[in-house]
C-alpha cells in the first residue's frame, strides 16, 4: 500500500506559547531534530502537507517541502504536537476511513487521498475539516504535547530514541587530545571540529554534533545530546539538551531546548528552559530551575496558571528575547517574545507579555519598530536577513498581545 503523511496543528496551538508565537507546532525542536522530522521518519511516507497558520508556517523559513505523488492509496493525517509510539502501529489493525482521538483531541486520521484533497491548503482549518468528516473515531493512548515544559520533560528521552542507531561515526574532525567515553555512541558529522582538551562523555547517552558545528577546548558534552549544525560550544559543561542550528552557547546548560540561531557566550546556569530562535542571554544570566521546598513549579501560561507537574523547570523564553548582564529569571518563568530585560542582580517577573521592556523596576511596551531594528542587526551579524514573512508574523504578534501588554 502506498500512503502519504499530512501533518497539521489544532486549536490547542496557542497552549505552547511562547514556542509557537512565530513557529507552527511541526518546527518544533525536540530530541535530534523536530516534530515534522520526527513524523516523516516514523511514516516512512512523503510529505504531501503541513497545515498549519499561513502567517507561521511563512515565518518557517526551513519547512520541508512537500510533494504530491500520484497512485496514493490512503493518507495518514497526523496532529504534529502527538509523537509516535506504539499507537501508531495499532491504527493500522483498524479499517480506513477512520479518526483517532486521545481524549477530546483528533490525533491522527486513515482516510483516501480523494476525501483529504477538499481539505488541503485549509491551514488551520484543516482539523475541523477532518473533525466534520463524520469518520468513524477510535481512541488511542498517545501522548501529546499540550504544554511546553513538556518538551524539556521528554526531550533526553527524546534524543535517546534518535540517537539509539548512531553507530559513533566520525566524519569530522576530532583533535587526539579529545576525551571521549563511549566512543561508539558519538556522532560527529562531516566538517564539525571538536577541539583539544574537549571532553565527549556519552556514557549517559548518545551524543550528536551536526555538520560544521564546533566545540571549543575546556568543554564538557554530556549525553544525551544533540548540537545542531553550525553551532559552537564555547566552553563550560552542556548536557542532555538539544541544541538547534547556528547557537553559540558557553557556561552551564542542562536538559534545555534551543529552537536555534540563540547567543549565551558567557557563564551563568541556564536548566531545564526553552529558548526561541535569536534570543539573547547576557553574561552571568541564570535561571533558577528548583524550589527552596522541591514543589512542583507552576507557571503563568496563556489562559492562566498550571501546575506543571514538575520539580524542575527553569524559564521559558521566546524568540528573539534579549537579557543584560546579571539577569535572574525565577522558576517556571514564562518570558514572552521580543522581551527585552536589563534588570541584572534582581528577579524578573516570573511573566513577561511579549514585546515587554523591564529595567529592573519598571516594566513597560518594547517599540516594535526599534525590535525590528535591532533583530536586523543581529541576523545580519550571522549572514542572515529578517524576510518579509517574518516581519509579518512579528506585526502580527505585536498586534494580538498588545491588550496583554498595556493592562
Amino acid at each position: 500500500m502506498t500512503r502519504g503523511l499530512v501533518l497539521f496543528e489544532d486549536d490547542r496551538w496557542a497552549d505552547l506559547s511562547p514556542l509557537t508565537d512565530l513557529l507552527p507546532v511541526p518546527a518544533l525542536a525536540f530530541g535530534a531534530s523536530d516534530l515534522a522530522s520526527r513524523w516523516r521518519q516514523a511514516a516512512a511516507a512523503p510529505l504531501l502537507a503541513i497545515e498549519a497558520r499561513p502567517v507561521a508556517m511563512g515565518a518557517w523559513r526551513d519547512a520541508p517541502a512537500p510533494s504530491r505523488p500520484s497512485g496514493l492509496d490512503e493518507v495518514l493525517a497526523v496532529n504534529a504536537a502527538a509523537l509516535p509510539g506504539p499507537w501508531l502501529a495499532a491504527t493500522a489493525d483498524v479499517p480506513a476511513p477512520a479518526l483517532f482521538v486521545c481524549g477530546e483531541r483528533l490525533v491522527a486520521a486513515r482516510l483516501t487521498a480523494a476525501a483529504v484533497a477538499p481539505g488541503l491548503g485549509r491551514g488551520s482549518g484543516f482539523a475541523p475539516f477532518l473533525a466534520g468528516l463524520g469518520l468513524p473515531r477510535h481512541p488511542v493512548d498517545a501522548r501529546l504535547i499540550a504544554w511546553p515544559w513538556q518538551v524539556v520533560e521528554w526531550n533526553p528521552e527524546a534524543i535517546l530514541a534518535d540517537l539509539a542507531g548512531a553507530l559513533g561515526a566520525v566524519r569530522g574532525e576530532v583533535h587526539r587530545l579529545v576525551a571521549v567515553y563511549e566512543p561508539g555512541r558519538v556522532t560527529v558529522e562531516a566538517g564539525a571540529v571538536v577541539d583539544a582538551y574537549a571532553v565527549l562523555d556519552a556514557r549517559e547517552g548518545p551524543i550528536k554534533i551536526g555538520a560544521d558545528a564546533v566545540v571549543r577546548p575546556h568543554t564538557v558534552v554530556i549525553g544525551p545530546c544533540a548540537v545542531g549544525a553550525g553551532t559552537h560550544l564555547l566552553g563550560g559543561a552542556v548536557g542532555r539538551s538539544t541544541f538547534g542550528p547556528g547557537c553559540r552557547i558557553g557556561g552551564e546548560v542542562d536538559e534545555s531546548v534551543w529552537q536555534g540561531w540563540a547567543n549565551k557566550r558567557h557563564h551563568g546556569f541556564v536548566g531545564h528552559s526553552l529558548v526561541g530562535e535569536w534570543a539573547n542571554l547576557g553574561a552571568l544570566t541564570t535561571t533558577s530551575d528548583l524550589k527552596n521546598n522541591y514543589g512542583t513549579v507552576r507557571v503563568q501560561a496563556v489562559g492562566g496558571e498550571v501546575d506543571s507537574g514538575l520539580i524542575k523547570l527553569g524559564a521559558l523564553i521566546g524568540a528573539g528575547v534579549k537579557t543584560g548582564i546579571g539577569t535572574l529569571l525565577p522558576t517556571g518563568a514564562m518570558i514572552g517574545t521580543g522581551s527585552h530585560l536589563f534588570g541584572g542582580g534582581r528577579y524578573a517577573p516570573k511573566r513577561l507579555p511579549a514585546f515587554s521592556w523591564w529595567d529592573g523596576e519598571r516594566l513597560s511596551e518594547y517599540q516594535l519598530d526599534k525590535f525590528l531594528a535591532t533583530a536586523r542587526v543581529a541576523m545580519g551579524r550571522r549572514g542572515r536577513e529578517l524576510t518579509a514573512a517574518e516581519a509579518k508574523a512579528l506585526h502580527a504578534l505585536f498586534d494580538a498581545t498588545a491588550v496583554e501588554r498595556r493592562e
